[in-house]
């Protein structure tokens, strides 16, 4: 069982940790990223530019404009936390690997896609198994594959299976048409069948309700259904040792739920930073980890950078509240899981450096944590800066740059 490493803790006076994750909110292509035919992708400096440039005063103040140059945005040597970007080291560029190397595992290989949608061999048992045939079966955006086969799905019964270019099997259905609890049913089976070379890394029922030409999503009755990762993380870590770990948002769902006491599920972010502030008013140690999807889902996806632009400076309001609320011994991590460029061709994810962004109330001046070689190295230093047993972990501990 992972120990609990007082004197570490004291050294470095931190007893809770308040882990936010802007998903998708991306700082610049890896050096991969041609591989993957996102050279030239820069999430944040596209966005400031196609918007007349950025108004953050208080991320630029944690330092977010010392990361590159971006409209709008200072660069300010004398920023109040610690700030650096992180190459992402394992394949893919999806959110449950950068998820998973945030917490400190490294992938060899990476999860499965389908960019001719699901071979017959996966569809036909998949259908025999719920006793339905399914529409689609394509990589698409959510929407438009709701909108195109939503009318033909009312009639006649059948789910629509889609893609993208995550590793994902998505199951949209009205819910007049198929029942939710139906629905998760289904993504179990799903969940189920997809083992071995077709482990996709999530299956996720989408459940909708409208009318053609006016369907709408119900993102809060989203169901993620992740694969468990491989081998413990620091959240896992964090538990064994006797330190609560606690989610807002879809970050529960993927770690499978494992390593959480609990993780509600969200509409988006103004109900996620709703939540989070509760969370962080309550007290006690530990970890809360959050996830703001809306960047990635409402306007990343939809290649929306005014969008993207307005939920930056929403979280950037947000920031004082927390700061308020946060005790003298909480530090604040901001880091995303990869890109997801709104001015970018097509509607995916974007292989990008991570952001990475520390704040604690003792701190006296700006430190520059540089380029960090892996997401990992969040996690080990997490369980450095908490006391935790961090040596199963992946990536190299930052936490003495901290001191």
């Amino acid at each position: 069982m992972a120990g609990r490493l007082e004197g570490a803790s004291k050294m470095r006076g931190i007893g809770r940790v308040i882990w936010i994750v802007l998903d998708g909110v991306g700082a610049g292509e890896l050096p991969d990223a041609d591989v993957y035919g996102d050279r030239g992708a820069h999430t944040l400096a596209h966005t400031a530019e196609a918007v007349g440039g950025l108004s953050l005063p208080n991320f630029e103040d944690l330092g977010l404009g010392n990361l590159a140059e971006m409209r709008g945005l200072r660069a300010r040597p004398d920023a109040k936390g610690a700030f650096g970007r992180m190459r992402e080291a394992s394949p893919g560029k999806d959110s449950t690997t950068g998820h998973w190397e945030l917490a400190g595992i490294i992938l060899e290989k990476p999860f499965p896609l389908y960019p001719e949608g699901f071979p017959p061999e996966v569809v036909e048992e998949f259908e025999r198994r719920i006793g339905r045939e399914v529409l689609g079966n394509r990589p698409a955006s959510g929407t438009r594959i709701i909108e195109e086969l939503g009318e033909e799905h009312m009639r006649t019964g059948k789910p629509i299976l889609y893609t993208s270019a995550d590793s994902v099997f998505q199951l949209a259905a009205h819910k007049e048409v198929i029942p939710l609890e139906e629905l998760y049913r289904m993504c179990r089976v799903a969940r189920e069948l997809l083992q071995g070379e077709h482990a996709v890394s999530r299956v996720i029922a989408r459940p909708f309700v409208g009318r053609p030409g006016s369907f709408r999503r119900v993102g809060e009755e989203r169901l993620d259904l992740s694969l468990p990762p491989p081998r413990p993380t620091v959240l896992d870590l964090c538990r064994e040792a006797g330190l609560p770990v606690v989610g807002v948002g879809k970050v529960g769902d993927l770690f499978s739920g494992r390593g959480f006491l609990r993780s509600p599920h969200t509409s988006g972010n103004a109900e996620t930073m709703s939540r989070l502030l509760d969370e962080v008013r309550a007290g006690g140690d530990g970890v809360i980890m959050a996830n703001l999807v809306d960047f990635d889902m409402l306007y990343g996806h939809r290649r929306d950078p005014r969008g993207f632009a307005s939920a930056l400076r929403e979280v950037d309001g947000f920031l004082p509240r927390l700061k308020e609320a946060m005790r003298p011994d909480d530090l604040l991590l901001l880091v995303s899981d990869h890109g997801c460029d709104p001015t970018f061709r097509g509607t995916d994810h974007t292989r990008e450096h991570g952001i990475l962004l520390l704040w604690w109330s003792s701190i006296s001046r700006g430190v520059d944590l540089g380029t960090r070689g892996t997401f990992a190295d969040v996690g080990r230093s997490l369980a450095d800066l908490l006391g935790v047993d961090g040596s199963r972990l992946d990536g190299t501990s930052f936490a003495p740059m901290l001191l």
